[in-house]
C-alpha cells in the first residue's frame, strides 16, 4: 500500500507530466519565432493570431483528453508551493542573467551565446526538477538545450533569440512526448484500470 509521500509524488506526476499540453508549448514557441521573422505561413497576424487560437484550443482538448484518461490530480500544496517558489527565482534571474550575458545594454558582457536557449533550458529543467524530479530525457533533452545555448558561436546582443525559440520549441516537443509516454507507461488509463476492475468484479 501507498504511503502518503508516494500517492503526493504519484498525484504530482499526474499533473506535470502531461506531456502533450508540452508540445503545445513547443509549438506556440516555433509559431512565434516564425512570426517574429515573417516567415511563411506567418506573414502576418491575420494567420498567426487565429493559428494561436487553434492551437489553444488544441491545448484545451488535450487536457480534458488527459482529465478523462488520467482522472484530475490536484498536487500537494508542498509540491505547488515549491513550483512557484522556483519559478519566482528562477524567471527573474534567468531574465537578468540572459541580459548580463548578451544583450545590448551597456552593463552586459555581449558574449556570442543563445541567452534565450540558456534561460529556457534553465527554466525547464528547474520547474521538473522542483515538480516531479528530473527523469534521463529532462536531463539530457533541456541540458543539452542549455549546453548548445552556451556554445560561443551565437550572434551578440541576445540576436539570436528566435533561433533560441525554435531549439526550444524543440526540445519542449521532445521532451513533452517523451513525458506522455512515461505518463501512460507509469499510470495507464483511467478508463482502462475502471474495465479491468469491472472484470474482476464479475469474476
Amino acid at each position: 500500500m501507498m504511503d502518503r509521500q508516494e500517492v503526493d509524488r504519484a498525484v504530482a506526476e499526474n499533473t506535470h507530466l502531461r506531456g502533450l499540453i508540452g508540445v503545445a508549448g513547443g509549438l506556440l514557441a516555433i509559431f512565434s519565432a516564425l512570426r517574429n521573422e515573417e516567415r511563411w505561413p506567418f506573414l502576418n497576424d491575420w494567420v498567426f493570431v487565429p493559428a494561436i487560437f487553434l492551437l489553444a484550443l488544441a491545448a484545451w482538448g488535450v487536457s480534458r483528453y488527459y482529465n478523462r484518461h488520467f482522472g484530475r490530480a490536484t498536487p500537494a500544496p508542498g509540491y505547488e508551493r515549491r513550483m512557484v517558489l522556483a519559478l519566482v527565482v528562477a524567471l527573474p534571474a534567468v531574465i537578468v542573467g540572459s541580459l548580463f550575458l548578451s544583450s545590448r545594454a551597456s552593463w552586459s558582457l555581449d558574449l556570442p551565446v543563445n541567452t534565450t536557449a540558456i534561460s529556457l533550458g534553465l527554466v525547464l529543467l528547474i520547474s521538473f526538477a522542483a515538480t516531479v524530479r528530473l527523469r534521463l530525457h529532462h536531463v539530457v533533452i533541456y541540458g543539452a538545450l542549455l549546453l548548445v545555448g552556451a556554445i560561443p558561436v551565437w550572434e551578440r546582443g541576445g540576436m539570436s533569440g528566435n533561433t533560441g525559440m525554435y531549439l526550444a520549441g524543440a526540445a519542449m516537443i521532445l521532451g513533452g512526448l517523451l513525458d506522455h509516454r512515461l505518463l501512460v507507461k507509469r499510470f495507464g488509463s483511467a478508463a482502462a484500470l475502471e474495465q479491468e476492475d469491472d472484470r474482476a468484479g464479475i469474476q
